[in-house]
């Protein structure tokens, strides 16, 4: 009885020890014990809003944290989760969608299974879709792209599983394209040089990419249908009805109705509260200053809305303290 007394009670002993240096896969709403050496953001291809914001969140994370915080150029959701999932980026940016099939393993992470390694650090803003051709073209509708060549994002990106539903609204499928899997700059280049159609572009407008590409060659967004609409937000309620207004880019000449999901953050479920609190103060109380236009929506009020997954414990104490709902 002695000897097995003793032995349960270094199991508990080594059972605490490994949780206080964050062992395991997290989940939940979860606090961590974890202070990295470094923290790195995973953004999007450097002609998207996340790679601008991410680089303006570095700088201020780093200032509130203390940590040196690096900013990584990536294939953007479905990649940036596994990166967050093999712990080679501890901060990520991703679509609230691709965020939701993570945490259920389904959509694209059927064969990854469900990733238990992230909680949401909080929501942003809306990611417009948006479908985007030369201002001479002769697409004026999504029906129009069958037997195009269009590009639906880089390969395993939201940008990619949101084309794939929106062509499906319309009785189309990527067999009826001359399919590219291109990035956001490297779509917008092959128009204007003459050798892409059409490309699908998921992302806080102005857009980095659709902005250079309306100033050179001109640009058209092609809008999509209420009624398709509606049809879509039965089927995947996280989508949301957008308007792109005229102004948003040089040669629009009216506003585009299109659908948005939301753009929200990601953290490592293991890091510690004060961290992630930290984190999120920073991220939050600099939004002014991040360096693009769609840092105006970013606000604290706002950071719950929308979301079903589970907040960091760090970012819900921040959150408390500022009366967020």
């Amino acid at each position: 009885m002695k000897k097995s007394g003793i032995f349960l009670s270094l199991t508990l002993a080594v059972s605490l020890a490994l949780t206080a240096c964050g062992g395991g896969s997290g989940g939940g709403s979860g606090s961590g014990s974890v202070t990295p050496s470094s923290i790195n953001i995973a953004t999007g291809g450097t002609s998207g809003t996340y790679y601008v914001l991410g680089g303006g969140m570095a700088e201020h994370i780093k200032t509130g944290t203390s940590i040196t915080t690096n900013v990584q150029s990536t294939g953007a959701s479905v990649e940036n989760i596994r990166l967050v999932r093999d712990n080679d980026a501890q901060l990520a940016f991703v679509q609230g969608d691709i965020a939701q099939y993570a945490n259920e393993g389904s959509n694209m992470f059927k064969e990854d299974g469900k990733v238990e390694s992230f909680n949401v650090l909080g929501a942003l803003y809306n990611e417009t879709i948006q479908i985007v051709v030369s201002k001479d073209s002769n697409i004026s509708s999504v029906a129009d792209l069958k037997g195009k060549r269009v590009s639906v994002g880089a390969p395993g990106s939201g940008t990619e599983a949101n084309a794939q539903q929106i062509l499906e609204a319309h009785g189309l499928k990527f067999d009826d394209l001359q399919l590219q899997r291109l990035s956001f700059g490297d779509s917008s280049k092959a128009i204007q040089d003459g050798q892409l159609d059409a490309a699908f572009q998921t992302a806080g407008t102005p857009t980095a990419a659709i902005t250079e590409l309306a100033a050179t060659r001109g640009v058209k967004i092609i809008s999509i249908e209420d009624s398709v609409i509606d049809q879509i937000i039965a089927k995947y309620p996280y989508y949301v009805k957008e308007t792109v207004p005229a102004s948003t880019y040089q040669t629009l000449t009216e506003d585009v109705n299109t659908v948005a999901v939301k753009a929200v953050l990601i953290v490592r479920s293991d890091l510690a509260e004060d961290v992630v609190y930290k984190m999120t103060k920073s991220i939050f109380e600099s939004a002014d200053k991040l360096g693009h236009a769609k840092a105006k929506s970013i606000k604290v009020e706002e950071a719950k809305a929308g979301i079903s997954l589970p907040i960091h414990a760090g970012a819900k104490k921040y959150y408390d303290e500022k009366g967020v709902k």
